[in-house]
């Protein structure tokens, strides 16, 4: 009785077992795992770009590549990246998509920058500027501006209407560096404010800038880039009197003026009104 319940029980974990495999063996083989290659992403050109241009922001993109497929010399897409490339120059064209690489470009720091960026005859001039007249750091390398010579004059010398002035002395010139470094987008306070704007100007155009720096204050003004293609404007004046209404009318109290009177051989006696 043992040995026939004992076979059963053998019979029935065989069957058990058999089955198993069986089913086991009618499933279908599992989908292989999809292996996702590892990517990059390196910093490209936005758009067609010709040879030549200073870099600006929206000139930059970022491209994703397959990893190892990236090539030598390219810039991995960081915010300290980017701001290293606005405003190097790019050496030759390249179409929209391409690959920035270190080869393609120089920097505003790399030895013969200048030089190179310079188109022939021209020069370039370096001026001064604060966080106000350097249009509190809004402009870039590439830009086109307007140069702006503000003048006061004594009071005495001329009517209210004609204490200040304010003149265009170079129009639609091209910014080719701030500082040694980009400016915007820096970390530091020290580093966003921008003490130097380097210009590329004729050498008439040089002239005209030394002369401007002993007379008045010097601010910029950024020109769209659609009329950075056009001839310079005529520079015309703007006195206090054309901005004011009050000075134009001459309800403004003027200076105070004075007189002299000599009576006989005594020294004038100078009376003030």
């Amino acid at each position: 009785m043992i040995f026939r319940l004992v076979f059963f029980v053998l019979m029935a974990v065989g069957l058990g077992g058999f089955g198993v495999v069986a089913w086991i063996a009618t499933r279908p083989p599992p989908a292989p795992a999809q292996i996702v290659p590892a990517t990059v992403q390196v910093l490209a050109s936005a758009r067609p770009l010709e040879g030549g241009i200073l870099l600006k922001p929206e000139d930059i993109t970022s491209l994703r590549l397959p990893r190892g497929k990236e090539g030598e010399g390219t810039a991995p897409d960081t915010a300290e990246e980017r701001q290293a490339l606005v405003g190097a120059m790019l050496l030759h064209s390249l179409g929209g998509g391409a690959v920035l690489r270190a080869s393609d470009l120089l920097h505003s720091g790399d030895r013969g920058f200048l030089a190179a960026a310079l188109k022939p005859g021209m020069r370039a001039v370096t001026i001064g500027v604060d966080a106000i007249t350097g249009t509190a750091g809004l402009i870039w390398p590439g830009d086109h501006v307007d140069l702006i010579l503000t003048q006061i004059f004594a009071a005495g010398t001329l009517p209210p209407d004609r204490h200040v002035a304010a003149e265009t002395v170079l129009s639609n010139v091209r910014v080719i560096a701030i500082d040694q470094r980009l400016v915007q987008g820096a970390t530091s306070e020290k580093e966003q404010q921008a003490r130097t704007v380097t210009l590329e100007v004729s050498p008439m155009q040089a002239e005209r800038v030394s002369v401007a720096t002993h007379l008045g204050r010097l601010s910029l003004a950024v020109r769209a880039a659609q009329s950075a293609t056009l001839p310079e404007d005529v520079p015309q004046a703007a006195w206090a009197g054309d901005v004011s209404a009050t000075l134009r009318a001459g309800d403004a109290p003027g200076a105070p003026g004075s007189v002299v009177i000599y009576q006989g051989s005594t020294d004038g006696k100078e009376f003030h009104f």
